[in-house]
């Protein structure tokens, strides 16, 4: 595997690698095998001061490559199947709203080439990634054109960098995702496409009023390989639109929700409040941040409804991805750390501790 300082920049012929990929996503679905996809990196890199929320522009693609890389690895080494290139917001809309419409091509291209370099490292799959353009308005038809070139673009680059699939994700309208499905089928050379949808406070309805089992289904007759639902709502509220669509579609369902307890009250991060009473998006979901044990039970929940393409999106982290891999029976390698609490020095049991602790101690803790 040649290192990332000497393929950065350079095109790359991924012909000759063909013969070493692992299986494609459409060969392990087939397969029955479940796979998992870790989201999230946006959330992730404001959290650690690389971006700023509000734009919620990946600039630290450009500005901190070395971060980026280090963050696929670490979804990698917790469980994810999928290296999924951060180029979630990074499209000429939303760089024109932040002035950096010159990094267009280099920030594409810079995620897009680390992730198949961590692809390749590890033996995972590669996804390109499009996402709401923000820009779309189903009553102005130049606005569509408009999206249509910010897909074609992207689409276009995942496929030159050596992208396995594309996912469309966090498409809110169903004419939006609609036109994301028809140009990754146009412009995406014969790659599958994963398509999921976020619902908004209404969970019967898209944004544009279609409803969301007749989208579903329209996307999977128009050639979407996976279809399903990410982002906005947590858990407890993404799992009820699963079911509703559950055997509604003969193509696997996805379930991506963000790591934010959500419920009928409050079905979306958006609608939270925080404890004054205001918006707690985005920078008081803290308070409403899922546990392990919650995430464990999504993921069982995943498996008992036969989910086949499963992973987590904003509030991500790597200790939750390898919770949702370890609820499915995995073990990645991650797992070498995961808790073991018998050599805590008071709640522990092994026979080396001081029972002064675990004994004494413990009953004041």
């Amino acid at each position: 595997v040649q290192s990332g300082c000497s393929r950065l920049y350079h095109s790359t012929n991924h012909s000759s690698e063909m013969a070493t990929k692992p299986r494609g996503l459409l060969e392990r679905l087939k397969a029955g095998e479940t796979i998992i996809c870790a989201e999230g990196y946006l959330f992730e890199f404001e959290r650690r001061g690389y971006l700023k929320a509000g734009a919620f522009v990946p600039e630290v693609v450009v500005e901190h490559p070395e971060l980026v890389k280090a963050m696929y690895r670490e979804f990698v080494h917790a469980g994810s199947d999928v290296v999924l290139a951060f180029t979630y917001y990074g499209h000429r809309e939303k760089l024109r709203v932040v002035g950096r419409e010159a990094d267009l091509e280099a920030m594409n291209r810079t995620a897009l080439k680390l992730a198949r370099e961590v692809a390749d490292e590890t033996g995972t799959l590669m996804a390109g990634n499009i996402c709401n353009t923000t820009c779309y308005d189903p009553d102005k038809p130049d606005t569509h054109d408009e999206c249509r070139q910010i897909f074609k673009e992207q689409i276009e680059w995942a496929v030159e960098e050596g992208a396995d699939f594309i996912v469309g994700e966090t498409l809110g309208m169903y004419g939006e995702a609609m036109l994301a499905l028809e140009c990754i089928k146009e412009y995406g050379k014969g790659l599958p496409a994963v398509v999921t949808l976020v619902v908004h406070r209404d969970p019967d309805t898209l944004t544009d009023g279609r409803s969301v089992v007749d989208a579903v289904k329209a996307l999977e007759e128009a050639g979407a390989a996976v279809v399903g639902f990410n982002c906005c709502r947590g858990p407890f509220t993404t799992l009820p639109l699963v079911e509703k669509v559950k055997g509604k579609v003969k193509v696997p369902i996805a379930a991506l929700p963000v790591l934010y307890r959500t419920d009928e009250q409050y079905p979306t991060m958006q609608s939270l409040l925080n404890h004054k009473g205001s918006r707690a998006f985005p920078v008081d979901l803290d308070a409403f941040l899922c546990s392990r044990t919650m995430i464990a039970e999504f993921g069982q929940r995943c498996k008992e409804l036969g989910l086949q393409y499963v992973g987590l999106c904003c509030g991500n982290a790597s200790h939750f991805t390898r919770t949702l891999a370890e609820s499915l029976g995995r073990t990645p390698p991650a797992s070498k750390y995961s808790p073991d609490m018998s050599q805590h020095f008071a709640y522990g049991t092994d026979k080396k501790l001081y029972s002064l602790n675990t004994e004494k101690i413990v009953k004041l803790l």
